[in-house]
């Protein structure tokens, strides 16, 4: 320190705040949101914080400072959570990407049957996505029940509002024949609800559990975050994530009660860096995009930095041959899929 000019030792300084916070981080998984529901929200600012120890890190490299073991130290500990964000794997093969079964995920918003964009070609563009993708499964959040052409390549399907009178909700829509279905109402929760179907594929049967979790009332926009309204909006994503881990918890009873092999996919409004994320992988699923996944992991249109919350989780008998996120402008979210070896 003694050799830094003042304007570096006051950059290591804020290195170091950064350096902890992000340590501190790497706790949150392990803590369930209803014991600490605050401490959950700050899993929201890992990618911001792991962004910027890089830029620490690249900085203090330039400077040829050995003040870049601080912020080295800290990503390599947590090197799990920096491949959360951008993952690195090898290009499939031709043959590896037309083999196994083809499992796409989608949040398409209704379809903007509410007018987010201004874009009225919309549903006829997720028409030709899904037609031009053909995957063997689609798993669709935000369904509007009137939007029925996206089915057709689909003989088999299952549809379930959460709300009789509801225009939207959750469907899974399969090439292979359906021989059981279901949903789940969640009851902390008027919108978000998760279904499963149990699929033949040839001379196998696996369940596919479509999972829309509790949605954050406030959408996590910084513009939002203001001073005067901070508090308000940090209560309300910590009672977000209480109501979530309550969710997944019913979720994961459809998982124990399969006689099946299990693929859970959807929208969990939350990242990799969660109490949520660790609790299903923990449960013995993989993270297909962690597995064969390439490049930056973004599926929520969020412009200050890369947010992963929707996910292919198969189980870990199950092996990922490859997986692939689209940046499609259709929904605020992205479509993931992933093709499957049974």
């Amino acid at each position: 320190m003694k050799n830094l000019r003042w304007f570096d030792k006051f950059l290591f300084l804020l290195n170091s705040l950064f350096a902890v916070a992000l340590l501190f981080t790497y706790l949150l998984p392990y803590i369930p949101p209803d014991t600490f529901a605050l401490l959950a929200v700050m899993s929201l600012t890992v990618p911001l914080l792991i962004i910027i120890n890089a830029i620490f890190l690249i900085y203090w490299i330039l400077r040829l400072k050995k003040q870049l073991l601080l912020p080295l130290a800290v990503l390599l500990l947590g090197f799990n959570h920096v491949t959360s964000i951008y993952e690195f794997s090898a290009p499939e093969e031709e043959e590896v990407l037309n083999g196994g079964l083809s499992i796409l995920s989608y949040n398409i918003r209704q379809f903007n049957q509410f007018k987010w964009s201004e874009d009225k070609s919309i549903p006829e563009k997720v028409t030709s996505f899904i037609a031009e993708e053909d995957p063997d499964i689609l798993g669709m959040q935000e369904y509007y029940v009137g939007e029925l052409d996206v089915a057709l390549g689909f003989p088999h399907k299952f549809i379930k509002q959460k709300k009789s009178s509801a225009e939207f909700g959750l469907a899974v829509f399969s090439k292979f024949p359906i021989i059981n279905s279901g949903s789940l109402d969640f009851d902390t929760s008027s919108n978000n609800n998760a279904i499963f179907a149990d699929i033949v594929v040839k001379t196998d049967t696996i369940r596919i559990i479509n999972v829309h979790l509790q949605s954050f009332t406030i959408k996590p926009n910084m513009d939002k975050i203001q001073k005067e309204e901070s508090k308000r909006v940090f209560l309300g994503m910590g009672q977000t994530f209480v109501k979530q881990q309550e969710q997944l918890e019913k979720v994961l009873g459809l998982y124990h009660e399969s006689p099946y092999r299990t693929v859970i996919l959807g929208d969990f409004n939350n990242t990799a860096y969660s109490y949520i994320y660790r609790k299903v992988r923990s449960e013995g699923f993989n993270d297909a995009y962690k597995e064969e996944g390439n490049g930056f992991g973004r599926t929520f249109d969020f412009k200050f930095f890369p947010l992963r919350i929707d996910y292919i989780f198969p189980e870990e008998s199950i092996e990922t041959l490859s997986f692939e996120t689209y940046d499609v402008p259709y929904s605020d979210h992205f479509p993931v899929k992933a093709s499957l070896k049974l």
